[in-house]
């Protein structure tokens, strides 16, 4: 191992047993801002980071990637939050403890309700807690749901984007191959009905994260909400409809920056109005 490597790394570590950056997330409370957009993917972090102003890479360690830059004069930071409730859940405890504040995740989905189509924005209002990680925080009669500031915020951007958007719940799983390949499972019979269910009570699409995000937020008392890129829709494909795949995401991030600007506007708005 290279001797400048081999320090780096040793103080790290040694800034971890002092506490002074989290466990996962190696930064330190000064090197993010107080708003947090998050992916999933770490490769998203750095297209996501054009989008601010002055934007610095901080650091990386296992998933968790993050820049920080600014947007109309506010520091923001973009930290990506890896795959599924466990890893989203670690990064908004740890980043949380830093300070922040406001969180959005800008992330992709597969549509369930037919009017969804690839290519789409949905805005979840809530999520469905097919996953485990919001048990750990929350008995299941809890609702896993956005903040309503950062809900109106993302709507209204999503409303400004001029791509077709949707707000409505939204379903998330642990496991990607149990929605895309239940028969194989088995507890098929449990994921196939359950799938049923949401279609049937206009669920808009599955992903993986929100559920946590959301009752996690709701523990640590910060706000939360998510915006999606639909990149197909499996119910579409199975009645016949026109469904092709969309990797596009430039679309998504836009509207999930335009919003985080429309916070930062009207939290300040409503601090002046407060003095």
């Amino acid at each position: 191992m290279p001797a400048a490597l081999f320090f780096s790394l040793e103080r790290e570590v040694i800034a971890v047993k002092k506490r002074e950056m989290p466990f996962h997330i190696r930064c330190r409370a000064d090197e993010v801002g107080k708003y947090c957009l998050m992916p999933g993917d770490p490769g998203r972090c750095k297209l996501i980071a054009h989008y601010l102003d002055d934007a610095v890479f901080i650091s990386s360690n296992r998933e968790y990637t993050v820049y920080t830059g600014k947007l109309l004069g506010e520091r923001v930071s973009v930290v990506s939050s890896g795959i599924g409730g466990p890893s989203a859940a670690i990064a908004m405890e740890e980043l949380a403890d830093m300070g922040v504040h406001t969180f959005i995740r800008i992330g992709t989905c597969g549509g369930i309700d037919t009017s969804v189509r690839s290519g789409d924005l949905v805005v979840a209002s809530g999520a469905v807690r097919m996953e485990g990680t919001s048990r750990e925080y929350a008995p299941l009669e809890f609702p896993a749901v956005a903040d309503f500031r950062v809900l109106g915020c993302l709507a209204d951007a999503a409303s400004r984007s001029g791509r077709s958007y949707h707000v409505g719940v939204v379903q998330c799983k642990d496991s990607f191959y149990g929605q895309h390949e239940p028969g194989r499972m088995p507890v098929s019979y449990e994921l196939q009905q359950k799938w049923e269910a949401w279609k049937r009570l206009g669920v808009l699409a599955s992903e993986m994260e929100s559920a946590a995000l959301f009752t996690v937020a709701s523990v640590r008392r910060v706000r939360c909400g998510s915006v999606f890129h639909v990149i197909w829709n499996q119910e579409r494909e199975a009645a016949g409809l026109e469904d092709r795949e969309d990797h596009d995401i430039s679309c998504v991030i836009r509207t999930g920056t335009e919003a985080m600007k429309l916070l930062i506007e009207r939290d300040r708005q409503r601090k002046e109005g407060e003095r």
